[in-house]
C-alpha cells in the first residue's frame, strides 16, 4: 500500500482506534452534528482514558448542544405563532 500506511503500522490498536474516533468527531463537528461528535469523543476516551483534549471537546459539544436546544426553544414557538396568525388571516 501507500507510504502513509507505513506510519500507521507503528501505531498500536488503541492509538489507531483513538485516531479513528477523534477524526470522525472532527467530521461531525464540521457539519454541526454535535451529539454524534460528542459520542465519538466519548468512544475515543475508551482508548485514552482521561485525555484532556477529548474531555474539553465533550464539554464544548455539550455547550453547542445546549445552545442549539435553546435556539429551537426560541424559534419553534415563533414559527407556530406565525403559522396560526397566517391561518387566522386566510
Amino acid at each position: 500500500m501507500g507510504h502513509h500506511d507505513n506510519h500507521e503500522e507503528n501505531l498500536t490498536h488503541e492509538e489507531l482506534k483513538f485516531r479513528e474516533h477523534t477524526e470522525r468527531a472532527g467530521h461531525f463537528i464540521k457539519i454541526d452534528l454535535f451529539r454524534s461528535a460528542r459520542e465519538e469523543f466519548k468512544a475515543a476516551l475508551q482508548y485514552k482514558p482521561g485525555d484532556a483534549t477529548c474531555l474539553q471537546q465533550i464539554t464544548a459539544m455539550n455547550a453547542n448542544i445546549a445552545r442549539d436546544r435553546k435556539s429551537v426553544l426560541i424559534v419553534v414557538p415563533i414559527v407556530l405563532i406565525l403559522i396560526v396568525a397566517v391561518a387566522l388571516l386566510v
